[in-house]
């Protein structure tokens, strides 16, 4: 179960971006990692809505959903009392409604880590008192 990869829109954006800053490293992470990246419909749409100046940013995000090197693994809609209880929980942060889906992805997924170049996810918590295994680049 380690080996699960939860996937946030920080790094896929910059792996499909070449000009984003963080790419070198976002690639370098995926290449050490097995696919398929589970991920959200949330995460999605802000990475489509980030990508969409790049070039071949959306094709490309397209594609790896369907080549499933990103995999949709999660249902808000089944999940929705505890999504709501993480968005209320962490109101002050303020925690983005992929954030919550991808804490609650956590949640399911023991062992899994967050890839991710946010760190709010250093201040939330799986199961509310677990720190969240990360990828995260080193500061």
């Amino acid at each position: 179960m380690g080996n699960i990869v939860l996937l946030d829109a920080g790094p896929l954006v910059a792996f499909i971006d070449g000009e984003d800053a963080n790419h070198h490293w976002a690639a370098e992470q995926l290449r050490l990692l097995q696919p398929p990246f589970l991920t959200c419909e949330a995460v999605i749409s802000e990475s489509l809505f980030l990508l969409r100046r790049a070039r071949q940013g959306v094709p490309t995000l397209l594609n790896m959903l369907q080549e499933d090197l990103v995999r949709l693994s999660f249902r808000c809609d089944d999940h929705l009392d505890a999504v709501t209880r993480l968005i209320a929980k962490y109101h002050n942060v303020p925690m983005s409604l992929a954030d919550a889906c991808l804490v609650r992805m956590s949640e399911l997924h023991d062992g899994a880590r967050v890839f991710t170049l946010d760190a709010d996810f250093r201040l939330y918590r799986r199961h509310s008192r677990q720190t969240i295994p990360l990828i995260f680049p080193r500061p």
